[in-house]
């Protein structure tokens, strides 16, 4: 990206960083977006993210950006994509990000999936782990956004385990490329529709009112989980030990198909044998690869199935 840099007229801060437009001086009124532009814009999310931005997305991203760059006092969005370009902290990246993607999740979404994998998955892991003397149960939510999910997945292991849950090593990795969401996870506080499709015995057992309408996820839940930032369009995914479930749901309804291909492709490697991945209910992976075996809606289960995953679903 450095021998790509288009200098602008910007002023650098005195560490070379470049500065936020004219953020102190007198406000500028901001000029419409361009075609060309947006385009701009347009390609560095996708070469930085894989997210597809169409034309049709022009003016959502417009009015997603127009207070950012007001507030900053860019007076133009060519302005803007040159300081971005020029940004070594990646800061407005990361706000770029936060601004244009939609974080909007709740407990127990997609609920055919958490019956499947309380009914079938779970216990179909534990016995088998239980056959080699194991104890671990490793599971990745990539883009995890706010939290919901995770937190709703360790709360249905511990209902299983019970007791016993202490003697597993169940923690869960959880991760997104937006820091505004995982802050919001990692305080693991939501309003009461949040929770509202959530079992009332999970309720009452695993949230405590925190007032003004909102409720708290309780803290041995949240001591269960791992969040971290990580960008799913990294070429290589840095992990010890591949998973025995990743689920994706409603990121990749983001992407195009060769990015999507890509995507399962570096999923495929980093699951284990029989492991299950779970994708949104709007998205599919096609039936023609050898990587995945198609199980329900939205659920698919790695080929090279060992012998007990087998026997499990005859």
């Amino acid at each position: 990206m450095a021998n790509n840099v288009i200098r602008s007229n910007n002023p650098l801060s005195a560490s070379g960083q470049p500065v936020r437009g004219n953020a102190t001086g007198p406000v500028v009124p901001l000029k419409p977006i361009t075609t060309s532009e947006f385009w701009a814009l347009r390609d560095l999310v996708y070469q930085r993210f894989g997210i597809n931005l169409t034309e049709q997305k022009q003016s959502l991203v417009t009015s997603r950006l127009q207070a950012l760059l007001s507030t900053q006092g860019f007076s133009s969005f060519a302005d803007y994509y040159r300081f971005l370009l020029e940004d070594r902290t990646n800061q407005g990246l990361d706000e770029l990000i936060n601004r244009i993607s939609t974080n909007f999740s709740y407990f127990y979404r997609e609920s055919t999936h958490f019956d499947f994998f309380v009914k079938i998955a779970l216990p179909q892991l534990l016995k088998d782990q239980r056959s080699k003397g194991g104890n671990d149960i490793r599971i990745w939510t990539a883009g995890c956004s706010t939290g919901e999910e995770p937190y709703m997945l360790i709360m249905l292991m511990m209902e299983a385990l019970g007791l016993e849950y202490t003697q597993w090593s169940a923690g869960l990795l959880a991760t997104d490329i937006s820091e505004r969401v995982l802050t919001i996870a990692s305080q693991g506080v939501y309003p009461e529709d949040r929770v509202s499709r959530v079992p009332a015995n999970l309720r009452q057992k695993y949230f405590r009112p925190a007032g003004a309408g909102l409720v708290a996820v309780h803290e041995r839940v949240k001591s269960e989980i791992t969040l971290r930032r990580f960008n799913l369009m990294n070429t290589e995914f840095p992990f010890k030990k591949p998973f025995h479930m990743i689920f994706c749901r409603n990121v990749m309804i983001y992407f195009d198909k060769p990015t999507r291909d890509a995507l399962i492709r570096r999923f495929h490697q980093i699951t284990e044998p029989g492991g299950y991945l779970f994708i949104g209910h709007s998205e599919t992976i096609s039936r023609d690869q050898n990587m995945y075996k198609y199980v329900m809606p939205a659920c698919y289960q790695r080929m090279q199935l060992s012998s007990s995953t087998t026997s499990a679903l005859s």
